[in-house]
């Protein structure tokens, strides 16, 4: 059965309930009433004032303006198999004029005004990020996930910038605990300027997670979509390309949105390799330094020979050598972050090289060590969240130091310590060692 006007528009309200940018106005002007439903954030509103607002008031009767209305391109009134909320949130405009319950497309997008993804990227998936305007990044999420559900709260922080904040979720799945929490936590931001996503998601990061992230940071819409679905709580800031996800669990840093897009084996290879990436990154050194020092009956004769006589020419001990080209490696990590874009990679690319040889052949370090810091870095870059690379980067460290004085034993007691401290972890109250699934975030 076809529904009235005022029933169309209180079903409207009821289930866009969380979404401050539904608008419905109503205009009047000698008798004539007509009145407009539309969701702003994806709507051209320009388009909306040039093509039904000024015409309203032009136009002397109602019939004048009823012909102007389905004299235009794309309109058609609405039919009885319509979903009046599904056509607003595919950025179409309502229209009750007397009688007539017409529907008309005004959808705006603005990928063209938004840049690529330059962190996270993928080779199959979306290619588009988000922008450093909040209206733009309502814009790009309610264009990837079209749900009546979908909710939003706005919030300022910091007491002299009072940079403006966007909190969405999924009504229908969002854990309210979390949410409750996260507002919570951000009453107690006591800072006059907060500038970025990254300085939030540290104050409202609990002390004790000091090293490993538990907020993932991400630039990717297609991202942010997947976990409003699984009941997560995101949050934009202005002026900022980012937006965080929580709560967030270890495997989620460990995911690419890839996973999703390629073949499931293809992306289960793949998920291996980012772990066999992990191990590398993080034991390498320490093993190294462990066995070499310690334990180098572990080694083939073959292969201990070989060390042997690469190190013969080196004047220092194992962990020396280590630190020194880590930290040379480091050194050049920041320099690629650091110097334009033109000349970056190239000139971190030949000092490297021109590095690595003159150290070698002044019998500064051994050749060895030149493929294990070579398979330390390129491993540690397989992390797709940039944030746990750099945990994974100081982490090596400490199990370094620890193998050091201890040999292997220090090693495993370490790793060990690793993963019970990050058992210790949670994130809003969700374990960080938990597997990402749909469900576990459901009380």
């Amino acid at each position: 059965m076809f529904k009235s006007k005022q029933e169309m528009i209180n079903d409207i309200k009821k289930e866009l309930t969380g979404s401050p940018d539904l608008v419905n106005q109503r205009i009047e002007a000698e008798g004539k009433i007509c009145e407009l439903c539309y969701i702003s954030s994806i709507c051209d509103v320009e388009k909306i004032h040039k093509d039904l607002y000024v015409p309203f008031y032009e136009e002397i009767e109602n019939g004048g303006y009823a012909d102007y209305l389905l004299s235009l391109s794309g309109i058609r009134k609405i039919e009885d198999s319509d979903n009046p909320v599904e056509l607003l949130l595919k950025g179409s405009v309502l229209i009750f004029l007397n009688n007539l319950h017409l529907i008309l497309d005004v959808k705006k997008i603005l990928n063209k005004a938004i840049p690529d993804t330059t962190i996270e990227t993928t080779i199959q998936g979306p290619q588009t990020g988000l922008s450093e305007d909040l209206e733009t990044n309502m814009n790009i999420i309610r264009h990837r996930y079209h749900q009546s559900s979908l909710a939003f709260d706005d919030y300022r922080v910091g007491k002299k910038s009072q940079m403006g904040l966007k909190i969405l979720y999924d009504s229908k799945e969002v854990d309210e605990e979390v949410l409750q929490e996260l507002y919570q936590r951000l009453n107690e931001i006591d800072k006059d300027v907060v500038q970025s996503v990254s300085q939030l998601s540290r104050m409202i990061t609990r002390h004790k997670s000091f090293l490993f992230p538990t907020i993932v940071i991400t630039e990717r819409p297609d991202r942010i979509a997947y976990n409003l679905s699984k009941g997560k709580v995101i949050v934009i800031m202005e002026g900022t390309r980012f937006a965080l996800i929580l709560p967030s669990v270890f495997y989620d840093f460990m995911s690419s949105m890839d996973d999703l897009y390629l073949p499931s084996w293809v992306a289960r290879f793949l998920v291996l390799l980012r772990y066999l990436g992990l191990g590398t990154a993080l034991l390498l050194p320490a093993m190294y330094v462990g066995i070499t020092a310690y334990n180098p009956e572990l080694f083939r004769v073959q292969l201990a020979l070989s060390i042997a006589g690469s190190r013969m020419s080196v004047p220092y001990p194992a962990y020396i050598e280590v630190f020194f080209m880590l930290i040379m490696m480091e050194l050049l990590t920041e320099a690629s972050i650091r110097l334009p874009k033109a000349i970056g990679p190239t000139a971190t690319t030949v000092g490297g090289l021109i590095l690595g040889q003159a150290a070698t052949e002044a019998g500064l370090v051994s050749n060895i060590m030149i493929i294990i810091v070579s398979a330390v870095a390129i491993s540690n870059f397989v992390i797709p969240i940039n944030e746990m690379g750099f945990a994974m980067r100081v982490t090596k460290y400490l199990l370094l130091i620890v193998s050091t004085f201890t040999g292997l034993i220090g090693v495993i007691v370490g790793l060990i310590g690793i993963i019970y401290y990050l058992v210790s972890l949670n994130s809003f109250g969700r374990p960080y060692l938990a597997f990402f699934n749909g469900e576990q975030f459901r009380k």
